[in-house]
């Protein structure tokens, strides 16, 4: 039986133990980046995660009885356009890039017309895709002892009815698409998400109960060295936060602790906020389909 209630996303917001969620599903997301790099890095910046998470809906959401249904290069990139998440150009490169790594392929020819390219996800990015949002469910279940994450690996339609549901609503979501400034220039380049669920990751329990929070052994050359980015985009990007007083060092050129501002802690909580409750919105709504 399907259990664990629905959450406004205020609710999630502020539940007690969003810090406690926010930091085991940062450690995921690491986790995934470490085991596939390639693809992680393809889905880095805030842009590309919402191509990949359109696209997979595409996939997934194919009817079997419409031949002309699910991915195509055209519908992507059509798609893109409508719901400004890029250029056809930038949307069509993305498909270039990702067959390329053998992340998409050619699905079998069962088009009438030979002027459609049908494309299809493979077994890397299903098992990509299926971790992250098991991770999510996971993290659900610590608000309210759910068990979404166990029935979605029990049942699989669950997933698949679910995520395309959650990533037409979150590309249509102000707050998950348009990420506040404090930490959109980060999001928007590549690879900056990850360096910001690394920040996330190390917060303390008491984190939202200060004005600043600090964050001991962070170094801006490791993180370039751990997420493959190059050092001078890391502190572009750290440098402009710090210009903003969002975050900073206790010592001048970068030494001693790094400190965090509540106002760029809250800032990243009330974005990711969006995203958990558009998740636990879906499967709920997948639940109650297949019951």
């Amino acid at each position: 039986m399907f259990t664990g209630r629905l959450h406004t996303r205020d609710e999630i917001l502020h539940h007690p133990l969003f810090l406690s969620i926010e930091r085991q599903i940062a450690l995921h997301l690491i986790g995934i980046h470490k085991r596939a790099p390639r693809l992680a890095r393809l889905a880095a910046s805030h842009q590309k995660w919402l191509l990949t998470q359109t696209l997979f809906a595409m996939h997934t959401g194919r009817d079997r009885g419409n031949p002309v249904s699910g991915l195509t290069a055209g519908r992507m990139m059509q798609v893109a356009k409508e719901f400004d998440l890029a250029s056809k150009n930038t949307a069509a490169s993305f498909l270039a890039e990702l067959i390329a790594y053998k992340f998409l392929r050619d699905a079998p020819d069962e088009t009438p017309d030979r002027r459609l390219r049908r494309l299809e996800t493979t077994e890397v990015s299903e098992e990509a895709m299926a971790s992250w949002f098991l991770g999510h469910m996971a993290c659900l279940d610590q608000l309210d002892d759910g068990n979404r994450a166990s029935q979605t690996v029990d049942e699989p339609r669950l997933f698949h009815l679910a995520q395309p549901r959650a990533a037409r609503a979150l590309i249509q979501e102000p707050i998950w698409k348009e990420p506040r400034s404090s930490i959109g220039h980060f999001l928007w380049s590549d690879v900056g998400g990850l360096v910001l669920h690394d920040l996330i990751s190390r917060l303390p329990d008491d984190a939202r109960e200060h004005k600043r929070v600090l964050l001991v052994g962070v170094s801006i050359s490791e993180l370039a060295n751990e997420f493959g980015i190059s050092l001078t985009n890391l502190k572009r990007m750290f440098k402009r936060a710090e210009t903003d007083n969002l975050l900073g060092w206790e010592s001048p050129r970068n030494r001693g602790a790094l400190w965090l501002s509540r106002t760029f802690i809250e800032d990243y909580f009330h974005w990711q906020s969006a995203k958990f409750a558009e998740l636990d919105s879906a499967i709920h709504w997948a639940a109650s389909q297949i019951s």
